[in-house]
């Protein structure tokens, strides 16, 4: 399945938002004490944008409006998703994937939220992979005929399993896949041939 591309263009202001949201039951005992269930274990992301200008000049070549009017129409509102690259968070290198069985072929890719941390931090995995610059066993580069990476899952196949105890990992970049949290896009018109979008939030999409 193909998804379109979130378009890069200027304008984009401060400040952005990045929320990540679980989904938890909560029973209550008479007594305070409490059971808790579990019911995502992957968080839903919700960035929030705000546009302080798009403008609509075209004879002057600039239609940052049209463009990104389009683009919500495209996707008919929160129908449709689609590929959203986030500046701050859109690659990682040396990522740990996992370590060969001499028996295992595939390998989910993953990005790691602070490994530092105890329990060696937080896996999510990437479902939708960009551009996979490099895959290493035990920190030797293999050559791309060896391996290949689905672009709708984001797994990793290697055509020979990783030997026993063989360290696997990746470098690589990726989009969120996303979707608009809204049917409909408020633009305004603050000046002549300039407009503002004060607020358009698109949220993750789980598979």
């Amino acid at each position: 399945m193909s998804f379109n591309q979130f378009p890069n263009l200027p304008g984009l202001a401060w400040s952005v938002t990045k929320t990540p949201t679980f989904k938890t039951r909560i029973q209550k005992a008479v007594s305070g004490r409490e059971r808790r269930a579990n019911d995502q274990a992957l968080p839903i992301w919700t960035w929030t944008l705000t546009y302080d200008f798009l403008r609509d000049n075209i004879a002057g070549g600039y239609n940052e409006l049209r463009t990104l009017m389009a683009f919500h129409a495209q996707q008919q509102g929160a129908y449709t998703g689609f590929l959203y690259t986030d500046p701050t968070d859109n690659a990682v290198t040396g990522q740990a994937l996992g370590t060969g069985n001499a028996s295992q072929t595939q390998f989910q890719l993953v990005r790691n939220l602070d490994p530092a941390l105890p329990g060696g931090g937080y896996n999510e995995p990437i479902v939708a992979p960009n551009l996979v610059g490099a895959v290493y066993l035990n920190g030797v580069v293999q050559s791309p005929s060896s391996y290949s990476v689905n672009a709708n899952t984001g797994m990793l196949t290697f055509t020979t399993a990783p030997g026993s105890g063989v360290a696997v990992t990746a470098d690589f970049s990726y989009f969120f896949r996303v979707r608009f949290s809204d049917d409909t896009a408020s633009f305004e018109n603050f000046m002549f041939q300039l407009w503002r979008l004060k607020q358009i939030k698109f949220v993750s999409i789980l598979q």
